[in-house]
Parts: C-alpha cells; structure tokens; sequence
C-alpha cells in the first residue's frame, strides 16, 4: 500500500467534511477530559467525587445508547450527529462558565454531565456506523487511520495545554475550549448530504427493531464474547485508570506529570496510527484483543511504581495497543455487520462496553480507601490480563478475517 493510497479517502467531499468535524471535535474532548478530573478536584479531593460525576455522565448515555441505534438506523446518521453535537456544546458551555465563575458545586456538574450523557448516547451509535455511508467500503482501514491520526496528534498535545491551563488560568477555560468544539462540529456536519433513508410504509415499532438487533448480537459469536469482556474491561479501566489516576497522579508526578503520561499514551496511538495507514491489518480480533492487554501495564506501574519515566513508556505501549484494538474492531463491524443493523449491533456494542462503566467510577474511589491505592491498581492490572486471555479462548474470536472480495459501496462523492 502506498503514500497515496493510504491518504485517498480524503477524495471524498462527505468524509472530508466529517474528517474536519472529528477533528475539532476532538480537540475540545483531548483538553475536556484533564480539565474536568480537576475541576472536581479542585471542589473536593475526594477521588469518589470524580467517580460521582463520571457516572452521572456514563448512567444516560448507557441508557439511551440502545434507542440512539434505533433513531441512527431510522434517520440520516449525519443529521442525527448534528443534533446531539449541538446539545453537548450547550451542557458543556454550561460547565465552563459555572466552573471559570467560581460558582460550580458537584451537584451541578453532576446534573450538567447527566445532560451531556443524554446527548451523548443519542449520538454515539450514529457517530460509530457512519463510516461506511462516507467512503467505499475498500477504503474503510485508510479511513479509520485518518481518523485516529487526528485524534492521536491531537491528544498528544491536548492533555499537556489542558494541565498548562489548569495551573495557569484554570479548568474552566479548557471545557470551553470543548464547548466551543462540539458547535463548529455540528455546524460542518450540516454540509455532509447522505442518501435518503428507506423506510417501509409500514414501520417496524422501536421495540420490534430492538429485538431484530438483539437477535443478530446474541446469535454473532464474535460480537458477544468481545462485548461480555469490555463490559468488565472498561470498568476496571475507568475506575482504575480515569477516576483513581488523576488522584493518585496529583500525590505523585503531579498534574503536569499526568497531562504527559496521557500525551505518551497519545503517542502510541499516533505511531501505531501511522503503520496501519500502510500494513493492511489480518485477524482484527486475535491482534485487537493482544493489543488491549497492554493497558494493564500503566494501571501496574501507576499502582506499584509511579515514577514518571516508566509510566511514560507504560503508556505509550498501551496507546499503540489502544489503537490496535480500536482499528480491528471497527474493521470487524463495518465488514461484517449489514448496514441496515450496523448502528442497532454498536448499540448493543456499546451498551455491553459501557454498562459496568459507572460501577467502576463510583467503586473504586471507596476500594482505593479501604485498601490503599497501590494494592488496588496493581490487583486490577492482574485481573485485566486474565479477562483479556478468557476472551482469547473463543475461535470465533481468534480467526475472524478481513473481508477481501466485496463489492464496493455506492456513496455521495
């Protein structure tokens, strides 16, 4: 594959307009997630207060991500990213300005980020299937990759400005710099045109199209046995690395020192990024699922050894093996699911993904206290790993291939 090769998706005006749209998008969201940990923080130093107001987010979103499959497989998926965009830069505005004002209490920002989740899970599952409505369907890797570089290259740098601004002016300045993101992103996907739905005279009642998703999850075995895994992987993750990492990090390394581990994390991602925009990826699953082994190795360094040099390697490593997963599973979606039901199977996806979610969030601030930081992380590092390999025991898993003689999707130039 080469330089060119790797960079065609651009050609298309619908996916560059998305490209542009992500892209900002992703700015705001890259200083977003420093600033409000310590925001919070700032309020309390209780490390479960941070976990109280990221469930007050993951709860709604969880819970409407099975209804936002269903409008995403209704409507046009671009009008439906539009709408939920818009709602999140009017909640995430909200927090800058209670925040920058001096006058933000937990109470707020938990009722504001539950606003953000309901936006949140009306938009994901449109947000995740619309690739394949942008660009031909053998140019699905390339497009990912470009993407992910954008969001590798700006992550890179976000986390560090965000703790830069944290100690210089604040936390609230960085959450309207996402604020401000999340419009210019619905306004540039108001100039993406996708074909019209079809939909039969007769429509299928929301009940009736969730059960039809239901069906063809529980009966793909690929598909539940990855998202039965992430539903304790990313609680373990979200309890140990987003809501006890900041804490632990500020008694460690610092604020400063947390911004650049997540840069290295961004690092990873971004080189990783770089080598699957030109080696065609087999076995999407099998390599997926090694590479999210490795985000087990910062949570064990950051509970046995925070220094901040190792965690830096630690968290490059998990980066590229971030990516790695995230490539091959949206290359597994988009290849082997039927779009009809491709926004309904993410749903359902991120529903299994994220439904433990909060219970990290909110357990793990209490586990840490009764049991110390340290024998937490470490303890949670080990039972990463042993999920990771369980899901590794399904062949289903293991042997699922690319899918190399398709027809090529037609889609809007």
């Amino acid at each position: 594959m080469n330089l060119a090769d790797s960079f065609r998706p651009l050609r298309h005006r619908n996916f560059r307009l998305y490209f542009a749209s992500r892209t900002v998008n992703m700015l705001g969201n890259a200083m977003a997630s420093v600033a409000l940990a310590f925001a919070v923080l700032e309020i309390t130093d209780d490390a479960a207060a941070l976990g109280y107001v990221l469930a007050a987010h993951t709860v709604p979103m969880v819970v409407l991500l099975l209804w936002g499959g269903v409008i995403a497989d209704r409507f046009p998926r671009n009008v439906v990213l539009q709408v939920s965009n818009l709602a999140s830069a009017v909640t995430q505005g909200a927090i800058a300005a209670l925040v920058i004002a001096g006058v933000a209490d937990l109470r707020v920002l938990a009722a504001l980020s539950f606003a953000h989740g309901i936006a949140s899970g009306v938009g994901f599952p449109a947000m995740a299937s619309i690739m394949p409505s942008l660009v031909p369907r053998e140019d699905l890797q390339q497009a990912n990759a470009l993407v992910s570089l954008a969001r590798s290259g700006l992550v890179i740098i976000g986390p560090t400005v965000s703790a830069l601004l944290v100690v210089g002016v604040g936390a609230g300045w960085a959450l309207a710099v996402d604020a401000a993101t999340w419009l210019a992103s619905s306004l540039l996907l108001r100039l993406v045109t996708l074909p019209s739905v079809t939909r039969p005279v007769e429509s299928p009642s929301t009940v009736a199209e969730l059960r039809a998703g239901w069906t063809y999850f529980r009966s793909t075995q690929w598909l539940w046995v990855v998202v039965l895994g992430f539903g304790l992987l990313n609680a373990i993750h979200s309890g140990a690395w987003f809501t006890l990492g900041p804490a632990r990090a500020k008694d460690t390394i610092g604020e400063q020192g947390w911004g650049l581990v997540l840069s290295a994390e961004a690092v990873g991602l971004l080189v990783m990024t770089l080598v699957l925009l030109r080696v065609r990826l087999r076995r999407p699953l099998l390599l997926g699922m090694l590479g999210v082994t490795t985000l087990s190795a910062p949570i064990l360094v950051l509970g046995a050894q925070p220094e901040l040099a190792l965690l830096l390697v630690a968290a490059f490593v998990a980066g590229a093996g971030t990516e790695l997963f995230g490539m091959g599973w949206n290359l597994a979606m988009q290849e082997h699911v039927p779009d009809e039901m491709l926004s309904r199977a993410y749903s359902y996806d991120a529903l299994g993904s994220f439904i433990a979610i909060p219970v990290g969030q909110l357990a793990f601030g209490p586990l840490a206290a009764a049991f110390g930081y340290s024998d937490v992380l470490v303890a949670s590092a080990v039972v990463y790993v042993a999920i990771c390999v369980l899901v590794l025991l399904s062949r289903a898993v293991r042997t699922l291939d690319r899918v190399d003689d398709v027809e090529a999707v037609s889609v809007t130039a």
